[in-house]
């Protein structure tokens, strides 16, 4: 109940500090773009991730490649990376289409692309009735640019400290000894990458090494008096 709470207050905050900035138009569509399904997305996906709304703009305005003005759900925007979150509702992105709005769609995502932003989209479905999937798609996405050295720091954590952060969520999640493979296949890491990430978490304390064989470490625990996260 409190970490509800805690939720409905920093989100009341952020978008009321975001129509506050915004007149005219701007301010009309996020007043009546925002709605459940944003929503949604931002109490079951990215809130639970960042623990927080920095450099995340709902009912963003841009300019495309090709000179249309567009308005995508979400920005998320930290030179150099711009990051276009899409929620999509069955009705209003599918059987109520015609062919030019279904065309137009199309190249809407082709300019972003083209001008440099990297897109997500999710349906409503998948975001009412599997969060933990699309949260696993975000973690992956800045697993991505943070191992490409795209952006080294997000909301005053380093790179490196919110994938540890990650990993030690991905195994309370799991409640069982963590494999090396798990934490590949989730934040899709390399090798080396996760046995660094890894090695970090056991010297701060926060895992612990388990030992299937006298020779081989081959799975962890969380040290869970150790957690601050």
């Amino acid at each position: 109940m409190a970490s509800e709470a805690l939720f409905q207050t920093v989100y009341k905050q952020w978008l009321a500090a975001h129509v506050r900035k915004r007149t005219g138009e701007r301010r009309r569509r996020l007043e009546e773009g925002h709605g459940h399904a944003e929503r949604k997305f931002v109490e079951l996906i990215w809130y639970p991730f960042f623990g927080g709304f920095d450099h995340l703009h709902p009912e963003y305005e841009l300019v495309d490649f090709g000179g249309n003005l567009r308005f995508v759900d979400f920005a998320w925007i930290r030179d150099p990376v711009k990051l276009a979150i899409e929620i999509d509702g069955f009705s209003a992105h599918a059987s109520n289409l015609s062919r030019r709005q279904f065309d137009d769609g199309l190249l809407r995502q082709n300019h972003l692309v083209i001008d440099g932003w990297y897109v997500l989209r999710f349906s409503y479905d998948q975001v009412r009735d599997q969060p933990g999937m699309c949260q696993q798609i975000v973690q992956q996405f800045f697993g991505k640019i943070w191992t490409l050295g795209v952006t080294r720091s997000i909301d005053g954590m380093s790179a490196d400290e919110l994938l540890e952060r990650e990993v030690i969520r991905l195994a309370l999640r799991k409640n069982r000894p963590l494999h090396p493979a798990d934490v590949r296949r989730c934040l899709k890491l390399s090798e080396w990458h996760t046995k660094q990430l890894i090695k970090r978490l056991v010297s701060k304390g926060l895992l612990e090494p388990l030992h299937a064989d006298r020779q081989r470490i081959r799975c962890y625990r969380v040290v869970r008096e150790r957690l601050t996260l």
